[in-house]
C-alpha cells in the first residue's frame, strides 16, 4: 500500500513537470496558400509580456514586451523573405506611404475584436451554430477592402502573441507544492506561466478572414519555458509554430486528395 501511495505521488509530481505545445489551424474552405507574385502586408505585432507574480496576477513589462516585439519582427522577416511574393512588413502604424497611423490603428482594433472572436469560437469550444460546418466565416469588411485599394496589396497577416514568466515568488510556490507531492501531500497545480498566439491572413480584395492559427505553449511548473519571446531564438520559434506551414481548405484539401487517388 505504502508503495502504492508513493508510486502515485511520484506520478503527480512527473505528471506537474509536463509541458505542451499545441497548434490548430482552420481556414476557409476554398482557401489555398498565396503563391507567386501575391502582395502581402504583414501588420505590426500585438504583442504583451509580462511577469506572473506569487499571487498569480500578471504584471505587463514594457521592456520585455519591446524586446518580444523586435525579435518577432526580425523572425518575421527571416521567414517570410523564402515565401517569395512581396512582402511589406510593418515596425510602426505610419510605414505605409499615404495611410495614415490613425487607420491602421483602427484596422488593428478591429482585427482584435475578430481574432478574438474566432479564437473564443473555434478553439475554445464555445463554436456558433450559425458558422458549424462553414471553416472560416469572419470578415473585416470594408475597412480591410479600402486598405487593399489603397495599397495595392492583396492579403494582411496579423499576429497576436502573449508571452508570461514567473517570478521568484511565484517558483518558490510551484517548488514547495511539488515538494509535497514527496511526502504525500500535492498542493494544487498554480502554474508558471505560458506563450499564447494567433496569426490570420485576410484577403484584402474581400476583406474576408480566410486563414488562422492558434498557438498554446506552457509547462505546469513554475520558471520553465517552451520558448521564450525576449530571445530571438523563441521568437523565431513561435514564429515558425504559426506559420511554417498553411494547410488548404477543406474543400481544397479533398479535391487535392480525390486528384491523387485518381492517379
Amino acid at each position: 500500500m505504502r508503495k502504492a501511495v508513493k508510486l502515485a505521488t511520484i506520478g503527480l509530481a512527473a505528471a506537474s513537470l509536463s509541458a505542451c505545445v499545441q497548434t490548430r489551424q482552420v481556414a476557409d474552405l476554398q482557401f489555398t496558400p498565396p503563391q507567386g507574385e501575391y502582395k502581402l502586408l504583414v501588420m505590426r505585432p500585438d504583442v504583451t509580456v509580462g511577469s506572473v507574480k506569487a499571487g498569480g496576477l500578471t504584471e505587463p513589462r514594457a521592456d520585455w514586451t519591446e524586446a518580444a516585439r523586435a525579435n518577432i519582427l526580425a523572425a518575421l522577416r527571416a521567414q517570410q523573405a523564402g515565401r517569395g511574393g512581396q512582402t511589406l512588413i510593418m515596425n510602426r502604424r505610419d510605414s505605409l506611404p499615404g495611410i495614415s497611423a490613425d487607420t491602421v490603428a483602427e484596422l488593428e482594433r478591429l482585427h482584435n475584436a475578430v481574432g478574438s472572436s474566432i479564437a473564443l469560437h473555434k478553439f475554445a469550444g464555445a463554436e456558433l451554430p450559425t458558422k458549424r460546418g462553414k471553416g472560416l466565416d469572419y470578415t473585416l469588411g470594408e475597412d480591410a477592402v479600402k486598405l487593399g485599394r489603397a495599397t495595392g496589396y492583396d492579403y494582411a497577416l496579423f499576429l497576436h502573441a502573449e508571452d508570461s514568466f514567473a517570478d521568484s515568488g511565484r517558483v518558490a510556490m510551484q517548488v514547495l507544492g511539488i515538494a509535497g507531492c514527496f511526502v504525500g501531500f500535492c498542493a494544487p497545480n498554480i502554474g508558471g506561466g505560458g506563450q499564447s498566439a494567433y496569426a490570420s491572413l485576410v484577403d484584402l480584395r474581400t476583406g474576408e478572414v480566410v486563414w488562422f492559427n492558434v498557438l498554446q505553449a506552457g509547462t505546469q511548473v513554475a520558471g520553465i519555458k517552451m520558448g521564450d519571446l525576449r530571445k530571438p531564438e523563441g521568437a523565431t520559434q513561435m514564429v515558425d509554430r504559426l506559420l511554417g506551414r498553411m494547410k488548404p481548405g477543406r474543400d481544397v484539401r479533398r479535391a487535392q486528395a480525390a486528384a491523387e487517388r485518381a492517379k
